[in-house]
């Protein structure tokens, strides 16, 4: 399992981790390989093609100013919402790019973007396919790539094992499955999380590591923090969906001594802190994939209501919980999907329901058999779940959902708490059936907006 937390959790800008991190660094790679190759000087014209659920979500969920702004050097990790709506109203307007290197290069959005609503590219539902024109209009260049969830990319052009990240670095203690990784911790007797901070340094130091928890973890708790603060109560997009996590804050007891006692503010608390993250998210604004954007707010909820509600919580506990979650999440990126268009909202929301109850589990003091129990229920009852956001927006039911998967985690660690069995299902085996589910779900319930709930409302 050759692939980094730090690539799973990821640090970005909103709404979509598919549609907007992913596009947006395929792009910023077709213009790595361009200027490796060819001089960016001969570009005259250049024109993206969207397929399958980018075409038919792509506006929705900001693909096509994350592709622009990808194609002019601006990475999710770096840019900010306020720079990215300021500079795509800019190349509306002039209808010019600027390239790399100053290069500036005229599009136009009716004549240059093309959203192709019935081929679908072998790889994956989420194609991209750039071409490069000279001034003669003869084709320089043309690549296709495939944003497959949660901000991964892979070139076309390249195998399974030629992409970035698989087999290039050597692993203190690598796994494949949740059985292997469980079989590693009994045999150094350690937790997931040591097998997983081992791990990682094969990029970078433990120092360097531990400071990149602690900042996830804070931006996790910021998001929360802004969207219960958030002035502005309607969330952009034609739905006019209200923000529920303002009221909710403005609603609920301040003293969380007062919310301890009453079970269904309890629960409150958490969804509000779901309901926050998630609307920073469909407002464009910073969240981190936890395994994408459309599921961001169950992770940092079920991490805040642990930080909240109990006690000897510090910075090594905290790190527990991380790893446990990006072990968990590693598990279902490698063995299944995490892509809405690939799996439905199963492989978002579900995936982030099994990473945060596992991850709660370990950090309750909860056995292998215990940690494993509560991933594998989490799913268990999350297969089948279909990826249908209303409009195209990642707004209804995505927030929603992701306030009720938060609750679901943690009631979920606390029935897993109470047992220490061997159950009649693995978590491999739930992975596997979460795949085979996913592949046999109708392509309407797969991020096109064509099905489900989205059928029922129209913006």
């Amino acid at each position: 399992m050759n692939i980094s937390i730090f690539d799973l959790l990821q640090i970005s800008i909103g709404p979509s981790s598919s549609h907007t991190i992913g596009p947006m660094r395929a792009a910023g790679y077709f213009m790595e390989h361009y200027e490796k190759y060819h001089k960016l000087a001969h570009v005259h014209t250049i024109t993206i093609e969207l397929f399958g659920a980018l075409a038919h979500t792509g506006e929705g969920h900001g693909t096509v100013p994350a592709v622009l702004l990808g194609l002019e050097g601006q990475t999710p990790e770096t840019i900010t919402p306020k720079y990215l709506k300021k500079r795509f109203k800019k190349i509306t307007e002039t209808q010019t790019l600027k390239l790399p290197n100053h290069h500036a290069v005229k599009f136009d959005l009716k004549k240059h973007l093309v959203f192709n609503y019935i081929d679908i590219l072998p790889k994956h539902s989420n194609a991209l396919r750039f071409s490069v024109y000279n001034k003669d209009k003869k084709l320089l260049t043309q690549k296709v790539y495939y944003s497959v969830g949660g901000g991964f990319v892979i070139d076309g052009a390249k195998s399974t094992r030629q992409q970035n990240n698989v087999i290039l670095f050597a692993l203190s203690h690598p796994f494949a499955s949740a059985k292997e990784l469980f079989q590693q911790c009994k045999k150094l007797k350690c937790s997931i999380a040591k097998i997983m901070l081992d791990n990682e340094q094969a990029w970078r130091t433990k120092k360097n590591i531990k400071h990149q928890l602690a900042h996830i973890a804070e931006v996790m708790e910021q998001s929360i923090d802004r969207g219960c603060s958030r002035k502005n109560l309607t969330l952009p997009g034609g739905l006019k969906v209200a923000r529920r996590a303002p009221l909710l804050y403005k609603n609920l007891p301040q003293k969380l001594r007062r919310v301890r006692k009453h079970p269904s503010k309890l629960t409150n608390w958490v969804q509000m802190c779901a309901f926050a993250v998630a609307e920073e998210n469909a407002s464009g604004g910073c969240v981190v994939t936890a395994p994408t954007n459309g599921s961001a707010g169950v992770l940092p909820a079920v991490l805040h209501y642990y930080r909240k509600f109990h006690k000897g919580v510090n910075k090594n506990k905290i790190n527990e919980f991380l790893l446990t979650a990006g072990a968990i999440g590693l598990l279902y990126k490698t063995n299944a999907s995490i892509s809405g268009a690939e799996v439905g909202c199963q492989g978002e929301i579900g995936v982030a329901c099994s990473m945060a109850a596992g991850a709660l589990t370990t950090v309750l003091g909860g056995t292998l058999q215990q940690i494993e129990n509560a991933a594998e229920i989490a799913m268990e009852h999350h297969l089948g779940l279909t990826c249908d956001p209303i409009a195209g927006l990642v707004q209804i039911p995505c927030i929603e959902r992701n306030a009720v998967a938060a609750a679901k985690a943690i009631s979920v660690a606390h029935l897993a708490l109470v047992e220490d069995r061997k159950p009649h299902i693995s978590l491999d085996q739930v992975i596997l059936t979460m795949k085979e589910t996913g592949l046999d779900m109708m392509a309407k319930y797969k991020e096109t907006s064509k099905g489900g709930l989205a059928s029922s409302i129209r913006s």
